[in-house]
């Protein structure tokens, strides 16, 4: 009896411990702002076997009920994206397509075609908006009628991108992200795969590829001076140089990555309004800066100590690139599809008008069929499909969902522990 009673006493003390720990882990989980509802929580466990992983014989693009594995979001938890798409003289008909591939009525759309298009196309661009029967009953596609001169190279981007979130921020409050896309971006996943999976994401989190690892760009893009003749010209022209070259600034420190992002609307709010002096700062000293696009926003973020808390280390895209970058990725192609959908990515770019490669995004990521004009989602009704606006709160993820799911949670947590975080 005494030698049991001992044996007890030692699995007790390691028994308690564990026990401490899982309650320790689970009120943490609960608590560190990435987590806010059941639904997310299910998705941090994401390395456990779904029922589409587990058979392996299963089609990537078969639909499945994702229903059967995680309850479907509140009303109040369902997020609203807000989306810049914008183009130039030739991309009315890219502009378009890639506008209707993500519609959805919770979410709000600025579209903008520069001040280089002809005039009778941006008029075009407003007739299909105005004609078109879901946008004018929903009223949440807005074209930004007074054009800009955006030259890609240069500040006239920044300050084209800072224009439509001021119009976001004065037409609605109504929204938790902004996303800026090109007409030559294209989605990988629905509507309701997206606002699905940002229904458990912390609100206040930015999707911004960075780095201060400078390499090149500090003696090709840091130090040189540029002017942006679409500052004060019509007609649109590149950048010129001008010197003498400059030092590196000393007062904040450089970052550089991708011109495309997910920005919360507290961040948006916080460089529009500049309540502190560091967002106007920055956009002067990158009025003269090559590139600006790829630095600005990366910069601001990681130059203010709790906002850099806030920053996930990617642009949710596909992009292919040369090694070193060159100015503009790779086109890319139906050989390139296999690549897409292993990324996990959001969205891709860059796209040729028409290309085969987005009708096979279309039919297999998207399921939306050539004679519909939008992708399919839990809001549609009517006969032909999507004709008509139902629940705008039904969301019906499909694979799509699984594959963003994965990345976003896996991008998220290593935030949270500041792995790739304003480094």
């Amino acid at each position: 009896m005494m030698g049991s009673f001992h044996v007890e006493k030692k699995w007790q003390f390691p028994l308690i411990m564990i026990s401490f720990v899982f309650i320790f882990f689970l009120a943490t989980c609960f608590n560190m702002g990435l987590v806010s509802t059941i639904h997310s929580f299910n998705s941090i466990l994401f390395f456990l076997p779904s029922r589409l992983a587990i058979n392996q014989s299963a089609p990537v693009f078969v639909e499945t009920k994702i229903s059967s594995t995680a309850p479907a979001p509140t009303v109040l938890a369902i997020p609203r994206f807000a989306y810049l798409i914008s183009g130039s003289k030739t991309d009315l008909d890219k502009l378009w397509r890639t506008l209707l591939a993500l519609y959805h009525p919770l979410n709000h759309y600025i579209v903008h075609l520069d001040l280089e298009s002809p005039l009778e196309v941006r008029l075009e661009l407003a007739s299909r908006i105005e004609k078109q029967p879901i946008f004018s009953e929903v009223g949440n596609v807005f074209m930004i009628q007074k054009a800009n001169m955006v030259t890609y190279r240069g500040p006239t981007m920044i300050s084209h991108t800072l224009h439509a979130c001021a119009i976001l921020l004065k037409r609605t409050k109504d929204w938790d992200w902004f996303i800026n896309l090109s007409a030559s971006d294209y989605p990988l996943v629905t509507q309701d795969d997206l606002l699905y999976t940002f229904s458990g994401v912390d609100r206040s989190l930015n999707f911004i590829e960075h780095t201060s690892h400078l390499g090149w760009k500090q003696e090709k893009r840091a130090m040189p001076l540029i002017i942006d003749p679409g500052l004060y010209r019509r007609n649109k022209s590149d950048v010129f140089w001008v010197g003498p070259k400059r030092t590196l600034p000393t007062a904040f420190k450089l970052f550089t990555g991708s011109a495309w992002m997910v920005l919360s609307r507290s961040f948006v709010e916080y460089v529009v309004w500049g309540w502190d002096n560091l967002p106007r700062t920055l956009l002067m000293y990158y009025t003269n800066f090559i590139s600006s696009p790829e630095g600005y926003f990366q910069t601001v973020v990681c130059n203010e100590p709790e906002l850099a808390k806030t920053v996930v280390n990617s642009d949710l895209h596909y992009i292919s690139w040369d090694n070193p970058p060159k100015q503009h990725p790779h086109v890319l192609t139906i050989n390139d599809t296999n690549k897409m959908i292993a990324s996990k990515a959001a969205f891709a770019r860059k796209f040729k008008h028409n290309d085969p490669v987005l009708d096979e995004i279309d039919k297999q990521l998207l399921h939306r069929e050539k004679e519909q004009l939008f992708t399919p989602g839990g809001w549609c009704s009517g006969n032909p499909t999507c004709s008509k606006v139902g629940n705008i709160y039904k969301l019906t993820p499909g694979p799509g969902y699984l594959r963003l799911r994965f990345l976003v949670t896996r991008l998220t947590w290593m935030a949270k522990f500041g792995q790739k975080q304003c480094k």
